[in-house]
């Protein structure tokens, strides 16, 4: 039976055998990526990798439209209900 170190050991020369096949399958891929732009005329750009996400509309946060006056919570009237307003009347606690 192996020893915790002695599987520390093993794991580390794993990762190392690990990352340095990944190093190497990256660097063939590359140059087989760059050799068939080279050969088709293409660049980066023809590629369409930058282009921006089309739904990137900033959300504004809601407004606050309940607050307890004891604790200072407060709700937006969304999603659930929380507990310190639990039997009470909502109206009472508009902003």
């Amino acid at each position: 039976m192996s020893t915790y170190s002695e599987i520390q050991a093993q794991i580390a020369e794993l990762t190392r055998q690990a990352e340095a096949a990944r190093s190497s399958e990256l660097a063939s891929a590359k140059s087989q990526i760059f050799a068939i732009m080279k050969e088709y005329g293409l660049t980066a750009a023809d590629l369409g990798g930058s282009q921006k996400a089309k739904n990137s509309k900033v959300r504004e946060p809601v407004a606050i439209k309940y607050k307890d006056p004891e604790t200072g919570a407060t709700w937006t009237g969304r999603g659930r209900s929380p507990v310190w307003l639990n039997g009470k009347n909502k109206e009472d606690y508009l902003v």
